[in-house]
C-alpha cells in the first residue's frame, strides 16, 4: 500500500515540470550567480592565500554549496504533493479508503526523500561534470562514497525540517509562500550568497545552527579535498568560507556535525508527527 502511495506521489511530482523546475530555482540562481560575478569575487578572496589553485578550489566550493541546498529545495517541492492534497480535499477521498493515516504521512515522507536523493544525486553528476570541464578533478572512488553518504543524511534532515514547515499548511498558497522564502534565504544560511566569515558575529551562530549548513560543511571538506588536503588552507579562510566551524576557539569535528544532522532529522520529525497528530484530533 504505502509503495503504490509513494509511486503515486513520485509520478504527480516529475509530470509536474514546472514544480520540478522551481524545485531547482535556487540552484540555477547560484550556479548563474557564480558564472557571472561571484566566481570572480570568491576567487579574488582566495588568490592570495592558495595561489594557482583558487580557482578548482573554489568550483568545488560552489558545488558542495550547490548539492546541499538541492537536498533541502527538492525535498520543499516534493512535499508541496502534501499540501495540495490537503487544499484540494484529496485528504477526505482517502479517509474513505483502507489506506490508514499513518500510511499516507509515511508515503509523503518517503516521496519526499526519494525526491531529494533523485536529485542531489543529478546535481552532483552535472556539477562534477562542470568541475571538470572548468579543468578541475573529478572525485576519487573513496571521496564519491563520502559525498553519497552526506548526500544522504543531508536528504534525511531536510525532508524533516521541511516536513514540520509543511505541517502547518493547507492552502497552495501559503504553499507558495514557504516556499519562496525557503528559496530566498537558504543561498545565505548555507553560506553561499555571502561567505559565513564575512557576515556579523550573531548572523553566524544562526547559520551554525541551521542544520542544513552542516552539510554544506561535510560536503566542502570532502569536494574541496580533491583539490588540496583542507588542513593546509590557513584556518582564517577555512573559517572565511565555511569549510569548518569554530565554536568555543575549535573546529568542529565531522563527528559533530554528522550526528547534529542526525539528531535535528529526528527532533524535527517528531515535531512535526505531533502537528501532524493534532490536526487529526481536531
Amino acid at each position: 500500500m504505502i509503495l503504490n502511495l509513494v509511486k503515486r506521489n513520485l509520478k504527480l511530482y516529475f509530470r509536474d515540470k514546472v514544480s520540478v523546475f522551481f524545485s531547482l530555482l535556487g540552484v540555477f540562481i547560484i550556479i548563474g550567480l557564480y558564472v557571472i560575478f561571484l566566481g570572480k569575487m570568491m576567487i579574488g578572496y582566495t588568490e592570495n592565500s592558495v595561489g594557482d589553485i583558487a580557482r578548482p578550489l573554489m568550483t568545488s566550493w560552489i558545488m558542495a554549496g550547490v548539492i546541499s541546498v538541492t537536498t533541502i529545495t527538492t525535498c520543499n517541492g516534493a512535499f508541496g504533493i502534501m499540501v495540495e492534497d490537503t487544499a484540494l480535499n484529496r485528504i477526505r477521498d482517502f479517509k474513505v479508503s483502507p489506506i490508514k493515516r499513518w500510511q499516507l504521512v509515511l508515503s509523503y515522507v518517503v516521496s519526499a526523500m526519494v525526491v531529494g536523493l533523485i536529485m542531489s544525486l543529478l546535481t552532483l553528476i552535472l556539477g562534477e561534470l562542470y568541475i571538470y570541464i572548468d579543468g578541475g578533478s573529478i572525485l576519487s572512488f573513496t571521496a564519491l562514497l563520502k559525498v553519497l553518504g552526506f548526500v544522504l543524511l543531508s536528504v534525511f534532515s531536510s525532508s524533516a525540517f521541511i516536513f514540520f514547515i509543511m505541517a502547518f499548511l493547507k492552502s497552495q498558497n501559503a504553499f507558495g509562500t514557504a516556499s519562496s522564502i525557503i528559496s530566498t534565504l537558504i543561498g545565505f544560511l548555507t553560506g553561499i550568497y555571502i561567505p559565513v566569515g564575512n557576515l556579523p558575529s550573531g548572523v553566524q551562530t544562526v547559520i551554525k545552527f541551521f542544520p542544513l549548513s552542516h552539510s554544506g560543511v561535510l560536503l566542502r571538506q570532502v569536494m574541496m579535498g580533491e583539490v588540496v588536503d583542507v588542513e593546509n588552507i590557513p584556518d582564517n579562510l577555512r573559517i572565511f568560507l565555511g569549510i569548518n566551524y569554530e565554536v568555543g576557539g575549535q573546529f568542529l569535528s565531522n563527528i559533530v556535525h554528522i550526528a547534529y544532522l542526525l539528531i535535528s532529522g529526528v527532533v524535527f520529525y517528531l515535531l512535526a508527527i505531533i502537528v501532524v497528530s493534532r490536526k487529526r484530533s481536531k
